[in-house]
């Protein structure tokens, strides 16, 4: 008898084309979605360095002017207490003693407590 292939052996070579069909189309499409999702991770990293950079360059302007308004109010305040000092030099080494004084009791309070 020659080999004829039965209707059942028929249906299962169908089967099997279709699955590998199936196969190759789930792979294909596994890769397309993989290769989008990286585009897309891609674009929010580079959108998210953009926003870091952009926020980190915005606190250093900010902290300049703050570095800036802090050293003039320290020299203005220098100016001052040199200027007063200038003006009243007992005055000012009396009261440079009675705080010198003050800060040592202090300290040595806290050393009774121990």
């Amino acid at each position: 008898m020659p080999n004829v292939p039965t209707s059942a052996e028929t249906e299962a070579h169908k089967t099997k084309a279709a699955l590998k069909s199936a196969a190759s189309h789930a792979e294909k499409s596994f890769v397309e979605a993989a290769d989008a999702a990286k585009a897309s991770v891609s674009e929010a990293a580079n959108r998210a360095e953009a926003a870091i950079r952009e926020g980190l360059e915005t606190f250093r302007a900010q902290s300049r002017t703050y570095a800036d308004s802090a050293s003039h109010q320290l020299d203005v305040a220098q100016r001052y207490v040199s200027e007063r000092v200038k003006e009243r030099p007992i005055t000012a080494t009396l009261a440079g003693v009675g705080v010198g004084l003050l800060l040592g009791l202090l300290l040595a309070g806290r050393g009774d407590r121990r």
